[in-house]
């Protein structure tokens, strides 16, 4: 067991085999299950998922993707925005099963692209995706999200109409959490995110913003309603039609998987792409997605949230986030937990979901100075811009009557054909960086 204790600037407060001390060590993996937990329960009640499984397959998941890359990389994976409208689309077409099926074809093209990194390494993959291109592309997964966060802040994420007094209740979360991370000293520092979401948590029972009727209401064991989606295609056969729908999306998931890998190798100073090696994280992202699909959970993804934690606190330990993962799989089936962290008003989630899509998108940033990228270069200023801006616009490529590529994907995928073509490929970034020994 380790104990925490104070490290200069910089420094791991908990490396990656660190394992805390137990109570601390609940602490800590309750922070990242509390970081996770707004997003990843947000995907399912906007496909009509189940949130209970969704708890449960990301947890099985993170386990799963641990055991695949040896518990060297300290990452969580939840609920993947990309697919929110694809699965929503394919349930209309061919029901949830269907769409299931749909996520479940989208983790086998995470298998054969961990496949050719395997056999043909990996410097191919980093010559269509250098730094110019990563960086902006980090950025727009953070900041992509801006909405969602501040929608969340202001109430206005379900659609309803601004509320001050929830923004306000945003605002003092958020503060809360500057405090805990800048101003406090010791064990305070560790766990920003968990205070601030107490620190919220009790604003908003003052004032009124809780409902606890529905606590008090949850049985304390449930099953959740899992939904196996190979045992109800019926007579109606194999849904191909969902493929081109679903399957495409594995390009921004991928993309985004390895931009969160470089995020992650930044923030705790190792290369995650060299070792355990980038074919096996992608090998255990895509191992989850298929598990969660085959369960009537969201496809699986590597969550930037999480990143955030990590990057604020400096606690890199696997053993924290497999104690999350654990966690949440428990309470998937644990009616009255599950319902009182479902009781954590949205304006407070939403407060600590500004501080952490904005280190993504700051991460992002870091990406294009540490590889050096001059964006006095007209090239590199053009394709970064035009990246950030389909990106963040919301730019969607329709082909047909349900087959689309969202924003995200058209960014990474428009950021790719443009460095390929435009010529002055030599001043995009140093990829060597990326592939530096640790």
């Amino acid at each position: 067991m380790t104990t925490i204790e104070a490290a200069a600037d910089g420094e791991a407060v908990l490396d990656v085999r660190d394992r805390p001390a137990a109570p601390v060590w609940l602490v800590l993996a309750l922070q990242h299950l509390f970081a996770m937990f707004g997003a990843t329960i947000l995907v399912p009640v906007l496909t009509g998922l189940s949130p209970a499984v969704a708890l449960v397959t990301s947890g099985a998941g993170t386990l799963l993707y641990m055991v695949v890359t040896g518990f060297r990389i300290p990452a969580y994976l939840g609920s993947s925005f990309a697919f929110i409208a694809p699965i929503v689309v394919g349930a209309q077409m061919a029901g949830v099963p269907g769409a299931m099926f749909g996520a479940f074809s989208a983790g086998l093209v995470y298998l054969v692209v961990a496949a050719l990194i395997g056999i043909f390494g990996v410097r191919w993959l980093l010559r269509l995706l250098p730094p110019v291109v990563v960086g902006p592309v980090i950025m727009v997964i953070g900041l992509s999200l801006a909405s969602v966060a501040v929608g969340m802040a202001t109430n206005t994420a379900g659609g309803d109409p601004y509320s001050l007094p929830h923004f306000l209740l945003a605002l003092f979360t958020l503060g809360c959490v500057l405090v805990f991370a800048i101003v406090l000293k010791g064990f305070f520092t560790v766990v920003p995110i968990l205070l601030g979401i107490v620190c919220g948590y009790v604003a908003a029972l003052v004032f009124g913003f809780v409902d606890v009727s529905s606590v008090a209401a949850a049985p304390l064991f449930r099953v959740p309603e899992f939904t196996v989606f190979f045992s109800s295609f019926g007579e109606d056969g194999v849904p191909w039609e969902v493929l081109p729908l679903l399957v495409p999306v594995a390009i921004v998931t991928i993309a985004e998987h390895i931009g969160d890998q470089i995020v992650l190798s930044r923030v705790v100073g190792k290369n995650f792409l060299l070792r355990p090696g980038l074919h096996r994280s992608l090998l255990g992202d895509g191992l989850a997605t298929m598990l969660a699909a085959m369960l009537g959970g969201p496809p699986n993804t590597t969550y930037g949230e999480n990143i955030g934690v990590l990057a604020i606190t400096r606690i890199y330990s696997v053993f924290v986030v497999a104690g999350a993962a654990v966690l949440a799989i428990v309470l998937g089936f644990v009616g009255t937990v599950s319902a009182f962290i479902g009781s954590i008003p949205m304006a407070v989630m939403g407060g600590i979901a500004i501080a952490l899509f904005g280190v993504i998108a700051a991460s992002g940033l870091r990406t294009l100075i540490e590889g050096k990228v001059d964006l006095g270069e007209k090239r590199n200023l053009l394709i970064s811009s035009i990246i950030l801006v389909i990106g963040i616009g919301g730019a969607v490529l329709k082909l047909g009557d349900f087959m689309e590529i969202s924003s995200m994907a058209l960014a990474a995928v428009v950021g790719i054909f443009l460095h390929a073509v435009l010529p002055g490929r030599e001043s995009a970034g140093d990829t060597g960086a990326i592939l530096a020994e640790d």
